[in-house]
């Protein structure tokens, strides 16, 4: 078991994500907020929830299915 707030790429994460919901917030149309605002959103959310849940898992083998699921969150 990990503790996930000690891990760095957690609170990048989490930091990207924070900054994600504030730009779009501030930058979209409000028109696109429950379509291409809302998916950037919920896409940088779930990165440090998927470490976050991957943390809690007694296997480091289903920790790493959780840090993969977490970096497709983040790819283009």
């Amino acid at each position: 078991m990990h503790n996930y707030r000690q891990l760095k790429v957690w609170q990048r994460s989490l930091a990207f994500a924070l900054r994600v919901y504030r730009e779009a917030a501030e930058h979209f149309p409000a028109d696109e907020r429950f379509g291409l605002t809302s998916q950037i959103c919920r896409a940088a959310g779930s990165i440090p929830m998927n470490i976050a849940e991957g943390s809690g898992n007694s296997s480091n083998k289903e920790f790493c299915r959780y840090l993969d699921m977490a970096k497709r969150s983040g790819e283009l």
